[in-house]
């Protein structure tokens, strides 16, 4: 355990520009993915985990030290950066891409995120400098991959905690009670920090930032860094080869019969058991 005089809290929230929940999707007349010419915020979950983060610490006060949003993504990406500020984030890290460029994969994402967080710990003064606990989207909206959390808490060796619905955080103890959505209902986990926690939709409802906070995030610091920086390559290591949408859906009828039924099966091909 750390001595009580450093007992405080570091949080990183990744954080990431994605196509907007209220977006219809549609594929690119090229059809290597979807068509992103469309309004963008941030990622729903990872909204989420920002607010998680500030009500960690309106409860734990001074126990919680700072807290970082950061993203990877083009120069637009940094509105949303402005927005996990505004919700009350102290500071920010953008790691820029070009804007042409796809989003980096997962494995992609979480060694930028390892390599952020190893520099700012190397870089820490003392123990209370340094990261705890990193709590992000348990997905993002438009990929639906659910794996960049798990991916960075194996790459850093640190304890791990998906899907979560409920988050206590103990300084004095350096540990965290997360209550996780599972198949059967919820189950409780008890981790040491640091931690790594990835957030489902009933975690907590995200705030709308007040004109006065976002006017204030216009002047809190974002860091510019490229994958270069961190000695990272993004080239991709799938490959898409075609992306098309889903076959439109027919429409249903209805029948007078059960024998009706057995025929129309019979015509589709479809053998009755």
């Amino acid at each position: 355990m750390r001595p009580s005089a450093i007992q405080l809290l570091n949080i990183l929230v990744p954080v990431k520009r994605s196509v907007d929940f209220a977006v219809k999707i549609r594929v690119n007349p090229q059809q290597t993915g979807i068509d992103t010419n469309v309004k963008h915020s941030m990622n729903p979950f990872d909204e989420i985990a920002v607010e998680e983060a500030v009500r960690l610490r309106e409860k734990l006060k001074a126990d919680v030290k700072l807290i970082k949003a950061i993203t990877i993504g083009p120069p637009k990406a940094s509105d949303t950066l402005r927005t996990a500020l505004a919700m009350g984030a102290d500071s920010a890290i953008h790691v820029e891409v070009p804007e042409s460029s796809a989003s980096p994969e997962p494995l992609a994402v979480a060694k930028t995120l390892r390599a952020v967080i190893d520099k700012h710990n190397a870089s820490a003064k003392e123990a209370g400098d340094k990261f705890d606990l990193i709590i992000l989207g348990k997905q993002a909206i438009d990929d639906d991959l659910g794996v960049t959390g798990q991916m960075l808490a194996g790459l850093l060796g640190w304890s791990q905690a998906t899907f979560a619905s409920k988050v206590e955080v103990d300084v004095g103890k350096n540990e965290a009670v997360v209550t996780r959505e599972i198949d059967g209902g919820a189950e409780e986990v008890r981790c040491r920090l640091p931690l790594v926690v990835t957030t489902d939709l009933r975690l907590n409802e995200p705030r709308y930032a007040s004109l006065p906070n976002i006017m204030k995030a216009k002047k809190k610091p974002i860091e510019k860094l490229s994958p270069a920086d961190l000695g990272l390559d993004y080239t991709p290591q799938l490959e898409t080869l075609k992306v098309s949408e889903p076959p439109k859906r027919v429409g249903g009828g209805k029948v007078a019969s059960v024998d009706e039924l057995l025929a129309k099966l019979k015509e589709a091909g479809i053998e009755a058991a």
